[in-house]
């Protein structure tokens, strides 16, 4: 995987506060099939805030957390009615176990080489009991998100000790292909010195999407352009998608 935000523990406070808008429209999408699942996994789970709302919502299934980031793990552990757990796809062994396996925050597009991609889909493939979801989405590379991403992803939060956190996004240009590597740099008074973290994602098209899918024996049921479960077009800024394991 190519990302590395949020490591650190100080950008990991951060992180709810930088994704705090009420309400998340990928949340009131994903919401409720966790609930209409017994048994779910959230890859990427980061801070564990969907599946937070999920057990608050009354969920009172198996709720599993999977996240590579310890600092991140370290505060969904607040939370310790949900399981969770340090590690990517490839190091657990699930088999058969779940009902749905989710993939929010564009966590798909961390994938950005065939081999991790093909590994990461086996995994959920195996996870999943036959007939069982696997609901994520990714950004559509044909609107060219990124080139906006200067001023949505730049902005000045305050922590939870009312510090002024400036954040400041910057695309490596240029982009070519289908990987999209930025950088954020994060200053305030928690850091002697600004913070940079350097990320790459991945933008495929609905094509290449499917044809991943397929080759992991996963079948696609369900598929958007945007929240409001609107048609997929060329100028959609999502890629919602719902896959099942047939068998």
């Amino acid at each position: 995987m190519a990302d590395d935000q949020f490591t650190d523990p100080e950008l990991a406070a951060l992180y709810d506060t930088l994704n705090s808008s009420e309400p998340r429209d990928d949340f009131a999408f994903y919401l409720p099939l966790i609930m209409s699942a017994q048994a779910v996994l959230d890859v990427g789970c980061g801070t564990g805030t969907l599946l937070h709302d999920a057990r608050r919502a009354g969920h009172t299934g198996a709720l599993v957390g999977l996240d590579p980031a310890p600092a991140m793990l370290e505060r969904a552990r607040a939370h310790p009615d949900i399981q969770w757990m340090l590690g990517t796809l490839g190091s657990a062994a699930w088999d058969q176990e779940f009902d749905l396996v989710v993939m929010s925050g564009h966590a798909f597009q961390v994938f950005v080489e065939d081999d991790e991609l093909r590994s990461a889909l086996q995994g959920i493939r195996t996870s999943l009991k036959p007939g069982g979801r696997f609901a994520f989405e990714t950004r559509n590379p044909a609107v060219r998100g990124w080139e906006r991403w200067d001023k949505e992803y730049s902005s000045e939060v305050q922590d939870a000790s009312g510090a002024t956190i400036r954040t400041v996004c910057a695309v490596e240009t240029p982009v070519t292909g289908d990987r999209v590597t930025f950088t954020t740099t994060y200053t305030g008074p928690a850091w002697p010195e600004p913070q940079v973290s350097r990320s790459t994602l991945r933008f495929l098209d609905p094509d290449v999407l499917l044809a991943h899918l397929a080759a992991a024996g996963l079948v696609i049921v369900e598929q958007y352009g945007d929240w409001d479960r609107t048609p997929l077009t060329p100028s959609s800024p999502e890629i919602i998608t719902i896959a099942i394991r047939p068998y």
